[in-house]
């Protein structure tokens, strides 16, 4: 132990404020939501030790740290006796013929303000000193711990938590009795131990045999004390000399070791190692508390997870894709009847004409003409109306049917597979259950409506604006239908004038008059029948492209809020795990330099290991 007495470093003083930013920290780390929560164990665990964390910040921001040594052992070791040896006067009652049933007695300075003991020593009986030695030393005398009367062990076991230091004192027959031993064995992890062999005199005989000091260094060091600090010491030989060397003092007496120990040895320095030495300990339980609620690293089960659910939306997309659009055959003929107003639109003139009059009679069924502009352009107006506001009615009709059949429980039951799928490939599923199911609730009537009007617009578009040979094809008929029926009206005409004024043939019958217009009907008929067959607009034709859109952008959008779910709590997660590693390394920083103090202060010896 050091025996100088140089001016230390405050420790205390410099951890205590180190404790409360841990404090404040783990406090501010328990109450952050969070994506893997805390179970009730492990929240009220590190909410204890937080409280613990605040609790001993106080108890060691004081300018002089009172350090507490209890002197602790069985019945006739002498106990009272050393405590009325080390203060130079009777201030414990001891007796020679029988052991003494007694209260605590606490030697403390006169300094030292009663209200600083801690509230059970106030209830012992106070002995003052002026001793500068023991200044912020607090004696403590207590029970036997092997007594008949168990309210004085009672009293010992109510004391102990109060100690930083347990002066273990024994004698030749008990040093090692069962009692005393399971107690030591029971506290020596939470406080320092330092040994006593009371009555050495007894102990030096000529018999044969182990000695006790050597037989309980022995013990003590198959208990991880690798050099316990032991004193053998003839407590009563130093009471009746009144404090002054006895004469004929047996070899190997210590008693002055111990008590230059107490005054010389334990300087603050030493002082504040014993009282940081429980908070090491309780920083290693932050550490451990902490680290064990560490989330798991899931980030390559994310991925997988990612990968399969791709494949389970695809499947539902596609089932999600053939409901809407099985709920949309009852209105096959308003889709072909708009399909064949949009592309009619590129048609002038005479063929203009035809296309509206045989609409007007292919689609009488037809339901669109009631219910938007299109009768407008049937009458032959030009006015633009937006695929959404011509099929709007329809397509909220399908996916309100579709989601009151099929959709609503199929969003339900996607979940279900999707979470299955997760705890198949070992990803926690309470972990999955919060986001997919905020998902599920979102307005997939909505969406499906709008999947199924973006789909519809793709099909229009590649129907009216077509790519490759159909392009040329459309161009081809466009510009023969804009131009043929009025060339063959104008030559029919141009051929009867002919006929009548130069050849002179002046039969003019309905037949060759009806030429006029047959002639020009028999052109559009046969350009509107090369359209029909090279560029159908029938329902069979625009079903399997518009499903094949709405399956794509079902697709897409429940991969685009399902499938990043695993991946986002993965990355909730790593986050999560680099607060509690800084947690964890904030914490080792505090207990290393905690540790590297209590070295310098060489105290580990009281504690073993």
């Amino acid at each position: 132990m050091r025996m100088t007495d140089a001016a230390p470093e405050p420790l205390l003083r410099t951890l205590a404020p180190l404790l409360r930013g841990l404090d404040r920290r783990l406090r501010a780390w328990l109450d952050a939501r969070r994506a893997h929560p805390l179970t009730m164990l492990q929240r009220a665990e590190l909410e204890g030790l937080a409280t613990d964390l605040g609790r001993q910040a106080t108890a060691l921001d004081v300018e002089q740290p009172l350090l507490v040594v209890m002197l602790m052992g069985g019945t006739g070791v002498g106990k009272s006796s050393l405590l009325n040896a080390l203060a130079g006067a009777p201030i414990a009652q001891s007796s020679f013929t029988r052991p003494t049933t007694r209260d605590p007695v606490v030697y403390f300075h006169q300094s030292v303000r009663t209200d600083r003991l801690d509230p059970a020593l106030r209830l012992c009986r106070l002995a003052q000193h002026d001793r500068p030695g023991l200044e912020q030393k607090v004696l403590v005398d207590t029970p036997d711990l092997d007594s008949n009367d168990t309210a004085n062990r009672d009293k010992l076991l109510a004391l102990l938590p109060v100690a930083d230091v347990v002066l273990y004192v024994g004698s030749q027959e008990k040093y090692h009795d069962q009692l005393g031993w399971e107690l030591f064995k029971e506290q020596r992890r939470r406080r320092a131990f330092a040994f006593v062999l009371n009555k050495w005199d007894r102990c030096l005989t000529n018999e044969s045999g182990v000695r006790p000091d050597d037989d309980l260094i022995r013990d003590l060091k198959d208990e991880g004390f690798a050099n316990p600090l032991l004193f053998r010491t003839t407590a009563r030989a130093w009471v009746e000399s009144g404090g002054a060397p006895p004469a004929g003092l047996p070899d190997g007496e210590q008693f002055t070791l111990l008590r230059n120990w107490l005054e010389l040895g334990l300087t603050r320095l030493e002082i504040e190692a014993v009282k940081a030495r429980g908070v090491g300990q309780l920083l290693g339980q932050v550490e451990r508390a902490a680290a064990g609620a560490k989330p798991p690293d899931l980030s390559e089960a994310a991925a997988k997870v990612a990968e399969t659910w791709g494949d389970v939306l695809a499947e539902e997309a596609g089932v999600q894709a053939e409901v809407l659009v099985g709920t949309l055959e009852p209105y096959q003929t308003e889709v072909e009847h708009h399909f064949s107003v949009e592309g009619q639109q590129r048609f002038r003139g005479l063929m203009a004409a035809y296309l509206r009059l045989t609409n007007v009679f292919r689609y009488a069924g037809s339901r669109i003409r009631d219910r938007n502009p299109i009768t407008g352009r049937l009458l032959g107006g030009r006015m633009e109306t937006p695929v959404e506001w011509n099929l709007g009615a329809f397509v909220q009709d399908c996916a309100k049917a579709a989601g009151e059949r099929v959709l609503d429980q199929r969003s339900a039951a996607l979940v279900s597979r999707l979470l299955v799928d997760a705890d198949q490939r070992g990803f926690p599923v309470a972990l999955l259950q919060e986001r997919t199911a905020a998902v599920s609730r979102l307005d997939w009537r909505d969406r499906a409506t709008r999947a199924v009007i973006d789909a519809l617009a793709e099909v229009e578009r590649q129907a009216v604006q077509p790519t490759g040979w159909r392009r040329v094809v459309r161009g081809t008929l466009g510009f023969a239908a804009n131009t043929l029926p009025e060339l063959a009206l104008v030559a029919t005409a141009a051929v009867l004038l002919w006929d009548f004024f130069v050849v002179g043939n002046t039969d003019i019958s309905a037949f060759r008059l009806a030429l006029i217009g047959l002639v020009p009907l028999v052109v559009i008929i046969v350009i509107h029948l090369l359209v029909l067959l090279l560029l159908p607009v029938r329902w069979p034709a625009i079903r399997g492209e518009f499903r094949r859109g709405l399956t794509g952008r079902l697709e897409a959008e429940l991969e685009r809020v399902y499938r990043p779910i695993p991946g986002e709590v993965s990355a909730a997660l790593a986050a999560e795990r680099a607060d509690v590693d800084a947690l964890v390394a904030d914490t080792k920083q505090v207990a290393d330099w905690l540790a590297e103090r209590q070295q310098a202060a060489r105290v580990g010896e009281l504690y073993g290991s």
